[in-house]
């Protein structure tokens, strides 16, 4: 797969809408779903849930870098960054960083704070 800037074209983005449109509908079916399913459970699973997506999130973005993270360090800086009950784990800087900015990315997205 080439990045964006190797294709023919760049930067005038150009998609068919009609070749999209069976893929966007399913987005927003399981985007429903789960944003149904996720009103079932409880503070603490929402919250864990929550750090789970950040971390991954997190995580995948920083391969893409070149860079590999400490998976549970990522987790208890999240932890921290969005005011939970912090685990023992050691917060490594890199870490830090790349929690910091998920939380900053996700909290300012369009909705304000995170719910």
């Amino acid at each position: 797969m080439a990045w964006y800037w190797q294709i023919s074209g760049w930067p005038d983005f150009r998609y068919d809408a009609a070749t999209l449109a069976p893929l966007e509908q399913r987005f927003l079916l399981s985007s429903g779903e789960i944003l149904g399913a996720v009103h079932h459970v409880s503070p603490p699973e929402r919250d864990q849930l929550r750090i789970d997506l950040l971390s991954d999130e997190a995580m995948k973005t920083s391969v893409i870098e070149g860079e590999m993270l400490d998976r549970q360090s990522v987790q208890s800086s999240l932890r921290r960054q969005l005011g939970l009950s912090p685990d023992s784990y050691p917060i490594k800087p890199r870490e830090q960083g790349v929690a910091e900015m998920m939380v900053d990315v996700y909290s300012t997205y369009v909705d304000g704070p995170l719910p």
